[in-house]
């Protein structure tokens, strides 16, 4: 067993109607100002105005930027920041999936202590507590809320940076499964496989502990439960309770346990093509379980009685990623990189991002710049 040390430095508010406790949230903070960072597509579907309308109605100023794309920009991030301090804010609420919440981490790391995100690349760079921020997931994948990542795409080098702090994990986060219960069948799907990966991947960590491990068994247990159903029915508020508290305690247990070579992995396949997070995991998982296999010493068992449709009473470890590829196919999602329009000749310049990610040092089985090329070539 691991030595461990963990602590859940903010205050969770879980349950249908919560979103209505913004307003004592801001009080706590002492907040009258604050700046809500969004996407377009929740500014479309009025979730924007909503959250708008319960701060204005509590005498809460609200401003808000809604520009942040899917694998957000470093120029996002300028453009957000200098919108923030021109707006006067105290605080910051981060609303929607994990793009609005990574540019909201960066804000807010920028507006206390200035200069560029690529500046604080890596760990340790964040030197003190950033502006507050409030975390209003709309999908139940990337956990985000309570995470202390933030992941910027760098255009000029083709690369996904992260900046690691736990001074990064939000004040609050306010977690209403009203909130996801329109999502698209495809975002569904892709966020939802995310938060699997993030469990699954926590769990095998070599850096998990006890604590870690019971986070990321409860996730895979909500999540493999009842993704299916939810994907399948949007508006199953059960469903969507439980794929949001899956979410949740898979967001958790990372923080504290890192992930593996899928994300290690999927990452460049954001910076260099623009794929999907979600949808990156999605079809690197079943590739990296086949090669962790060697290493599986009982956990691929558990995790593959948690996300089985109709288990089988006899187990061996090929039989888990085949579990994975049945499922992420009957939720619609591609099957491998030449259908996300991924091409052989980036590979090895995908794969040298790749090892510079941190979670390679804790994948289950130790890897190779070599081992990432042939993991990509398989998952082609």
């Amino acid at each position: 067993m691991n030595d461990f040390t963990f602590s859940v430095p903010q205050e969770i508010l879980f349950g249908q109607g919560s979103l209505q406790k913004l307003p004592s949230v801001m009080e706590k903070l002492g907040s009258k100002h604050t700046f809500l960072i969004s996407g377009p597509h929740l500014k479309k579907m009025g979730v924007v105005k909503k959250v708008a309308d319960i701060l204005t109605e509590a005498g809460v100023g609200c401003d808000a930027f809604t520009e942040t794309e899917g694998n957000p920009s470093v120029e996002t991030v300028d453009k957000a920041a200098a919108a923030f301090r021109d707006s006067g804010a105290d605080s910051l609420i981060a609303l929607g999936g994990g793009s609005p919440m990574d540019v909201a981490k960066a804000v807010g790391v920028l507006a206390r202590f200035g200069g560029s995100i690529t500046a604080y690349e890596g760990g340790g760079k964040v030197p003190g507590d950033i502006v507050p921020l409030v975390a209003i997931p709309t999908t139940a994948g990337t956990g985000s809320e309570v995470t202390a990542f933030s992941v910027i795409t760098d255009h000029s080098r083709n690369y996904k940076l992260t900046v690691f702090s736990y001074k990064l994990i939000p004040s609050y986060a306010i977690l209403d499964p009203e909130l996801i219960t329109s999502l698209p069948a495809s975002v569904a799907a892709a966020t939802g496989v995310d938060a699997m990966v993030h469990a699954l991947e926590a769990y095998l960590s070599t850096a998990a502990s006890p604590f870690s491990d019971a986070m990321a068994e409860k996730a895979l247990e909500l999540i493999g439960g009842n993704i299916r159903a939810f994907v399948a029915n949007r508006g199953n508020v059960e469903a969507a309770k439980a794929m949001l508290a899956g979410s949740l305690f898979a967001g958790i247990a990372f923080s504290w346990a890192k992930l593996g070579d899928v994300h290690a992995m999927a990452h460049p396949l954001g910076g260099f093509f623009n794929v999907p997070h979600g949808v990156a995991n999605a079809i690197l998982l079943p590739v990296v379980v086949d090669y962790n296999a060697l290493a599986d010493h009982g956990k691929y068992e558990k995790i593959y009685r948690y996300i089985a449709k109709d288990p089988a009473e006899h187990f061996t470890a090929d039989m888990l990623a085949e579990e994975i590829r049945s499922l992420t196919a009957s939720l619609g999602i591609p099957q491998n990189l030449t259908q996300v329009g991924v091409t052989e000749d980036k590979i090895p310049a995908m794969a040298e991002d790749a090892m510079k990610s941190g979670n390679i040092a804790v994948n289950p089985r130790s890897t190779t710049k070599k081992d990432i090329e042939d993991l990509y070539r398989k998952a082609m």
